[in-house]
This record gives structure tokens, sequence and C-alpha cells, in this order.
């Protein structure tokens, strides 16, 4: 039987016990969201909300009993508690976590500014502006890291060109991220195969997520960009609330319906007094690449009016463009591999404009880098 099945983890785990019960952790049914993958090993335990902080030598033993497996490499259990129903949020916006003093934000070792870019919706290009972003603000001579925080459905490892490989562990504790185009990554899409459904409760993918900041040796960075899950739901507001964030950019397409839920995710970040930075059109709109006429394919300026209506910045509109569909699908950003283009610059100056409103107007870039696409 291969050392690392299911099966094989399953069985050293029955051999850790929950020290107030008297059974093992399996067949107390507390193990779940196993996943294994080239060596490492990831796994959830359940327990309830009041014993969690207590429980932390037993998420320890059940770390070191996998450990002892033949061929591991790295191991990640999480502790989750989940409460047997939902408090309604409190007046002022509060929900019940930010009433829990164990979720308070706490800093990430050698990040010096972290900035969310969110929507309030799936399917309007989130993931592109983020991946371009990050790679403009390294082009304007800053050092920095990108967290895929989209644990359902990460888009990074490809956006970025480093699908198929996966982190080093120096210890089986914590993480090294891996690198493209001089940035630090960490995504979950580097711990599970592109086509594995991720079927983890809230609970699970907030634990997930502070390993992923907080057991990865970063180092020094200037900024952090997190690629945020699309949506307002607990995941979406605990992650607000959890991590340090300098600010928020809120990425929208033109329409209507779009605009609705960028409000829905703006309201979030001021519910958890996380500035927002300013909103990004994307798909603003289309011209053609054979006769040269625009076309406003959903509408156009609707998130300009919409940034002037709510007192928050309008950052740049992305228009709808083959090349840079192309540039993402390849896994090489088009703020990094077409230099000098139109849509390149926009980028570039977009970034310059977020680093100056979390680093302070006036703030000093370093000589950019020159970067090479092998």
């Amino acid at each position: 039987m291969n050392a690392l099945s299911e099966e094989a983890v399953l069985d050293v785990l029955r051999r850790v016990a929950d020290p107030d019960k008297g059974a093992d952790i399996v067949s107390l049914g507390m193990v779940s969201g196993l996943i294994i993958r080239d060596g490492n090993v990831g796994f959830a335990i359940e327990v309830e909300p009041e014993r969690g902080p207590r429980l932390e030598g037993l998420r320890q033993a059940a770390e070191r009993a996998v450990e002892a497996l033949p061929g591991v490499l790295s191991v990640t259990a999480v502790l989750t508690a989940e409460s047997p129903h939902r408090e309604a949020p409190r007046r002022g916006g509060d929900s019940p976590v930010s009433q829990n003093p164990t979720m308070a934000r706490s800093a990430v070792a050698g990040v010096r500014a972290i900035v969310a870019v969110a929507s309030g919706k799936g399917g309007v290009g989130k993931s592109t502006i983020a991946a371009n972003l990050a790679v403009a603000l390294k082009a304007n001579g800053l050092k920095v890291a990108v967290l895929d925080a989209d644990i359902y459905g990460p888009s990074v490892p490809r956006l970025l060109g480093v699908s198929g490989r996966r982190p080093a562990s120096p210890d089986g504790k914590v993480l090294i991220p891996l690198e493209s185009y001089g940035l630090a990554l960490m995504s979950m899409g580097f711990l599970v195969d592109e086509e594995t459904p991720m079927i983890w409760r809230g609970p699970m993918v907030m634990s997930a997520l502070q390993q992923m900041l907080r057991s990865v040796l970063w180092g020094e960075r200037d900024i952090m960009i997190v690629d945020m899950p699309p949506g307002t739901g607990d995941a979406q507001l605990t992650m607000a609330q959890q991590v340090p964030l300098s600010g928020a950019v809120i990425v929208s397409t033109p329409q209507d319906i779009a605009l609705l839920d960028a409000r829905r995710g703006l309201a979030m970040f001021q519910k958890v007094d996380v500035p927002v930075l300013g909103i990004v059109e994307n798909m603003s709109y289309f011209v053609c690449p054979h006769c040269g006429e625009r076309s406003d394919i959903f509408s156009h300026g609707g998130a300009r009016r919409e940034a002037e209506r709510l007192g928050t910045e309008f950052l740049g509109e992305v228009p709808l463009d083959l090349e840079i569909r192309e540039t993402s699908d390849s896994g090489h950003p088009i703020a990094i591999a077409r230099p000098e283009s139109p849509h390149a610059l926009l980028f570039r100056q977009m970034a310059r404009r977020i680093w100056e409103k979390v680093a302070g107007e006036g703030a000093l870039l370093r000589p950019p880098p020159r970067i090479v696409i092998e």
C-alpha cells in the first residue's frame, strides 16, 4: 500500500486521542478535508469553539504522527471551530467574529503593506487585475508578494506561469514561497491539483489562509497583493478582519448587476475599517482589432460614476482585449509581457497610485529591476 494513501494517514491519526473525550480523533469524526499531494499532507481537525484555544497540543501531536510516515515532506494540520448556530450581526456593522479577541488582526512578518484585490461577484477578471497589478508594482521597483486567497478557484499559478510546481519546506512546518517574475507567491493551487474540487467549509478555509499567511517565509516585502475570493460571505469578511489590510481595491465590470455587487464589497470593507483605495473598471470597452471600431459591450463608465457617488477614487478602466486574455492564459501578464503597451502603462500607473495611497504621497520607488522572460 502507498505510504501516503488516505488510509495510511488516517491509520496513524487513529493513534492520536482527544484529551477530553478519551477516543481517537478519527473515530470521533474530527478529521476532515484530507489532501495529499507529492508528499505534502493537509487536513483539518474540527473541535468545539470553546475548546479550540487549549487544543494546540492535539494539533501538534497529529502533525507529528503524520510526519513519521515514510515519504512525507510536510504536514499542515489546522484546528477549525464552528459554532452550532449563527448570530445576527451586531449594531454598528460588527460581526460575531470581531467580538472574538483571538481573531484580532496581527501583522505578517516582513510585509510592510497588504492590499486586497476584491470583487462582489465572480467573473469580473479580478485575478487578472491582481496579477497585473503585482507585476506592475514589481516593475515600479518594489519588493512584492502575492497571496492567492481564492481557495475554491485559485488562478495565480496559471496567471503567473507556475502551474504544477509546489513550495519547498525546510522543516515540514514552514513553506518557502514560489517565485515568478521576482514575486513571492503562495496559493492553494500549489498544494492541490488544478482539477481537485475544494469542499472545505468556511472555518477550514480561514485556517488554511492563516497558515498560508503566517507559515510562509515571505522575506522582506514592501507590499503583498491578496487575490481575495469573490463575494462578501463569511470567508471574505473574516479575511478582512483577521489580516492587517492597508487597503482594498474593488474590481467591477460596467454593467449595473456587477456594480450592485461592487457596492456590497465596498460596504464590507468599510464596516471592518479597511480603507477602499479605489475601483477598477475591467472589460470597460472593446476595440475591434480589424476595423478599430470601439464597442461598449458591457456598457461603459458605470464604475467611474459609482466611485464618484461613493466618494472613492476611480483607478482606471481596463479594456476587454485579446492581448490581455492571451498573455494571462499563457502565464505572462501583459504588464510584464508587453511592458511598453498602453495596457501595461495603465497597470503601472494604477500600481503607482496604490503604493502612494498605502505608503504616503511622494513615496519613493526603487529603480525598476530588469526582468527577463525566459
